[in-house]
């Protein structure tokens, strides 16, 4: 057996489509999965330092990494009128040198937030702290992200959708993009196009079978959240648009990446097909 380090975050899309190959339900091959559960902001940070095979990845960082990891086709998230969301107390007004709480230095979310309030004075914490810290008055405002978006305190409101930012800065038309799979290039090709397809049918069997994998998610006690709450949250980030990206969400991708090289977030410029596993190898094996 190929044993492969597979990290991904503890949110409920990350798990919902992983735990199709985790339960058995997809064909591996000879590989044997090692199922790693962090942050995303430690899962960004280890990817800096190259300590997982395949690991999720906000797209923001990407750029980061391209030499060291291949982006994967699959598992991808994108917003699509939705998406983060910066919130503060329903008492406070913000001033241009706002305190705010974001889940980490090189998420998407923070990227995009730092590009628009460039006077904002970001402070780093665990995603899942960031809500409270508003409500406390530790800080004057935080972007809610995974599940946190769908329910937060009653004293809390939204001062800004992250949507609204995508559009503002890249037009209209273009899914927000939010996270990935990155994979070692240290890995042989054929083993990372491997990979990859097991990845991508892991997803396409967690749609497939998404009525009875919420239950089991939920009897085995593996996400934070209600079936209710589950089924619209999956709607939103796991779903048919998460299987294998599309023309348009390359396109959103190129787009983030362009707004990064142009205020000097990322070195140079790139295009996001460049740094995907070559599907003609697979093509020129088979025939």
């Amino acid at each position: 057996m190929k044993r492969i380090d597979l990290a991904h975050s503890p949110d409920a899309d990350d798990i919902f489509m992983y735990f199709a190959i985790k339960f058995g339900w997809v064909e591996t091959k000879d590989y044997e999965f090692d199922n790693i559960g962090l942050d995303i902001e430690t899962l960004n940070k280890e990817a800096m330092k190259g300590t997982y095979d395949v690991s999720a990845i906000s797209f923001g960082m990407y750029p980061f990494i391209k030499d060291e990891y291949a982006m994967l086709r699959t598992a991808v998230s994108f917003g699509d009128g939705y998406g983060p969301k910066l919130i503060r107390r329903k008492d406070k007004k913000l001033k241009r040198n706002f305190r705010v709480a974001l889940s980490g230095e090189y998420t998407t979310n923070a990227m995009l937030f730092k590009i628009y309030y460039p006077d904002a004075r970001p402070i780093y914490m665990d995603f899942l702290e960031i809500e409270m810290a508003v409500v406390n008055g530790e800080v004057d405002a935080g972007v809610l992200i995974h599940e946190s978006i769908l329910d937060y305190d009653e004293s809390l409101e939204v001062e800004k959708e992250l949507w609204d930012i995508w559009v503002e800065l890249a037009g209209q038309g273009l899914p927000l993009p939010l996270g990935g799979m990155a994979i070692r290039r240290s890995l042989p090709l054929n083993q990372a196009i491997d990979i990859e397809n097991i990845l991508i049918d892991g997803v396409k069997v967690a749609n497939s079978k998404k009525e009875e994998l919420c239950k089991k998610l939920e009897d085995e006690n593996l996400v934070r959240i209600s079936a209710e709450m589950l089924t619209k949250y999956l709607d939103m980030y796991a779903s048919d648009e998460s299987v294998e990206l599309s023309e348009l969400q390359l396109k959103a991708l190129d787009k983030l990446y362009e707004l990064g090289y142009e205020r000097g977030i990322f070195s140079e410029p790139m295009k996001t097909e460049d740094y995907l596993i070559p599907k003609e190898y697979e093509a020129l094996r088979n025939s």
